[in-house]
């Protein structure tokens, strides 16, 4: 840990950053877990916001902070970690968030902060910086989490398919549109359970260089890695849950109709596929990309149809943005390590 103390005025405004950027994650992500309610006509789109938001704010009283412990003391060396390092990893990540927003394009805002925490960390101490195992481990979901998805997707849409294989469309479309509601809050809570860790991981980690560097903090305010300032995870539950209310109309299109066309039916599939899927993952302790999850689990179940009725090019466009977020944020935030030497 750097001998330098941290001023409590730089410690509150890096807080404030690491909450902006939860609440864009939520406004960015809010399309993971309502664009399949949106586009199948079961939920009018501010309805939908808000009932995504309360159940990523229900998932705090679910799930342990094992994803929260991974991006504190998984994935960089906790001995590094300054505000320089914490001010790069935030802009990094943030910078790339707005990017593919402005062109909608569903990326990754996990990924972008990982990528962005191992660029701030490259650029103060080189490889040596990264934890390399915690980093193939959530690479290795990069893949997984997708094909994770698009396998539940795809089987839950082909047992559906055998289970009502004598039933009128008419009937099955009624059935799954209140269906569809269970699979909507099912994925909320896997979004906010996940999610919203991520971002408290980052406080922790600011909060204990904050203390172990000499920064006089409220006794409320001061942390060492054995604990967990619960104010933080409150903090991060609640404002993520603020983003998914304002929502991401661009990538709600994007993810709702443009990759495939789906009905009801295929949107429970895709949601619940999804959401089996982020909730292994965060049970692990693995920060999994919400975005990556639900395209596969929606590529899945267009799949079950005919392979021409998912839109590859499309989906191809979102694979190039999966595979630039590391390193496009990771670059920014190394930039943003050496602004912040001379700014902070």
């Amino acid at each position: 840990m750097d001998a330098m103390q941290i001023s409590f005025g730089i410690v509150l405004l890096l807080i404030l950053l690491a909450l902006a950027f939860d609440f864009m994650n939520g406004f960015h992500d809010s399309a993971n877990s309502i664009a399949t309610v949106v586009s199948t006509g079961v939920l009018k789109p501010q309805a939908a916001v808000l009932f995504a938001a309360f159940f990523n704010f229900v998932a705090y009283f679910l799930f342990p902070l094992k994803v929260a412990a991974t991006i504190g003391k998984g994935t960089i060396d906790p001995s590094i970690v300054d505000h320089y390092v914490i001010f790069g990893a935030l802009v990094g990540a943030i910078a790339w968030n707005l990017i593919t927003w402005y062109f909608g394009i569903p990326s990754s805002s996990s990924h972008a902060l990982i990528g962005g925490l191992s660029g701030a960390a490259v650029a103060k101490a080189g490889t040596d910086g990264v934890i390399a195992s915690g980093l193939i481990k959530i690479a290795s979901f990069i893949v997984l989490s997708p094909l994770l998805g698009f396998l539940f997707g795809s089987l839950l849409m082909v047992l559906v398919g055998w289970i009502f294989f004598k039933t009128s469309t008419k009937k099955v479309d009624k059935y799954f549109r209140k269906l569809q509601l269970v699979s909507a809050a099912l994925y909320s809570l896997g979004h906010g359970g996940n999610d919203a860790q991520k971002t408290a991981g980052i406080i922790w980690m600011l909060l204990i260089a904050a203390t172990a560097s000499g920064t006089v903090l409220p006794h409320w305010m001061q942390a060492d890695k054995d604990h967990f300032p619960t104010w933080v995870v409150i903090a991060c539950y609640v404002t993520i849950s603020l983003g998914t209310m304002f929502g991401g109309w661009r990538i709600v299109k994007t993810m709702g109709q443009k990759i495939t066309k789906l009905k009801p039916v295929g949107g429970f599939c895709a949601e619940t596929g999804g959401a089996i899927t982020l909730f292994l993952a965060t049970s692990m302790g693995i920060p999994v990309s919400t975005t990556h999850t639900i395209t596969g689990a929606i590529v899945g179940v267009g799949s079950t149809n005919r392979m021409s009725a998912v839109r590859w090019g499309v989906a191809g466009t979102i694979v190039w943005a999966w595979v630039l977020t590391i390193p496009a944020s990771a670059a920014i935030a190394a930039v943003a390590w050496w602004v912040g030497r001379m700014i902070l």
